[in-house]
């Protein structure tokens, strides 16, 4: 009989390798990263384009959206996607992304783990979440009140399905799809790997030998922050989508 009691949190049960299919932030764990902060380089306040920002601010993408429900608060639910979006706008910005690709790119941050089933690897997600995009694709940029276009949507869908599948394991199928959408696909790569600073373990923090990001270091600080400030508001009462909205606008972005 398991001993692991109800309440345990999610560093605990990291540590004993006893993690549940869904995860959900709790006090003790928000304590255990605000008192593992990196030595990080401190980051001066990003500067986005208006367009990016509003679509920021429509970055509370609906429950059913989800494949699972229960993962809409999870560790990878909505508070995560919010974050990934905002890190994505802000890597367009990093990389001189026109206004078409740095709105392709915050697309498909918002929807990348829609599709999962838990909260742990899950490999082949992001299939399931490039499939899932190309046929919600009117709903989704509607969503952020725009129109979808052929050339976008498939563009998203590689970002999205490529993200989850490291660079050293792509076949020859997967390197020409990136090649085709290589600057969306490696920003969202990169802002997915950006918020790790969630996750109960410091090993599955962010690595930049993982992404092919120049800046990536440079954007850790910010990363972590918003990781913080938005958990903290979640655990006192703020909706997911309101928590992440808080951070946000402490950190200047919308």
């Amino acid at each position: 009989m398991s001993t692991t009691p109800l309440t345990a949190s999610l560093i605990d049960l990291a540590a004993r390798g006893q993690l549940p299919l869904h995860q959900h932030m709790d006090h003790a764990t928000v304590a255990w990263i605000s008192d593992h902060r990196p030595d990080l380089l401190p980051t001066s306040a990003p500067v986005l384009r208006p367009q990016s920002k509003e679509l920021l601010l429509h970055g509370g993408m609906p429950t059913r959206w989800w494949a699972d429900p229960r993962l809409y608060t999870s560790l990878h639910g909505v508070r995560h996607a919010m974050r990934t979006a905002a890190l994505a706008a802000v890597l367009a910005e990093a990389n001189g992304l026109d206004d078409a690709d740095a709105t392709t790119a915050i697309l498909a941050a918002a929807v990348h783990d829609c599709q999962r089933r838990n909260d742990q690897e899950d490999r082949g997600h992001g299939a399931r979440a490039a499939v899932w995009l190309a046929a919600n694709a009117d709903a989704v940029w509607g969503h952020f009140g725009l129109a979808a276009t052929p050339r976008r949507i498939v563009q998203a869908a590689t970002a999205v399905r490529l993200h989850d599948l490291p660079y050293e394991e792509f076949a020859a199928d997967d390197k020409a799809d990136h090649a085709r959408a290589e600057r969306i696909t490696d920003v969202v790569k990169a802002a997915d790997a950006l918020d790790r600073y969630r996750l109960p373990k410091l090993k599955w923090w962010p690595d930049s030998r993982y992404v092919r990001e120049p800046v990536f270091d440079q954007l850790r600080g910010l990363a972590f922050d918003l990781v913080l400030v938005s958990e903290r508001a979640y655990l006192a009462g703020a909706s997911g989508p309101a928590a992440v909205r808080y951070a946000l606008a402490e950190k200047g972005l919308v």
